[in-house]
């Protein structure tokens, strides 16, 4: 019953540390402190990083349910890491002031880069799970 407990707790241990990486990642590219004005009460920055974790955690679940190697949910996990990412790069091109949208809490920017995040993530599952 539970000869596979050790690969379940590998491939979440290795899921859950791909998805810390990819909000630290994020943070990181960001030209604002997610976390900080998270703490203020910022709903524009809470639910950009919000969709942000939804959709690269859409696309390690999918990675998960396709193979049986950590090797590959690795590989292909940090290549949804790095759609993600490019997401956050193309909304800052199409949204001008995006910085200052989100410093702002205008929640029309968090909403945007939250939903096409998750909209990343549920494409990533689907070409994943090829």
């Amino acid at each position: 019953m539970f000869e596979t407990l050790p690969l379940y707790l590998t491939f979440v241990g290795a899921s859950v540390a791909l998805l810390a990486l990819a909000l630290l990642a994020y943070t990181l590219i960001t030209p604002y402190r997610e976390w900080a004005l998270i703490r203020q009460g910022n709903s524009a920055a809470a639910t950009s990083m919000g969709g942000t974790a939804i959709g690269m955690a859409i696309a390690l679940s999918s990675v998960a349910r396709g193979t049986y190697s950590v090797a590959e949910l690795l590989m292909w996990g940090g290549l949804a890491l790095v759609c993600q990412l490019l997401v956050f790069v193309a909304v800052c091109f199409l949204l001008p002031g995006f910085r200052q949208g989100i410093e702002a809490d205008k929640l029309g920017y968090g909403v945007t880069l939250g939903t096409l995040s998750i909209a990343m993530g549920i494409l990533n599952a689907g070409a994943l799970s090829v």
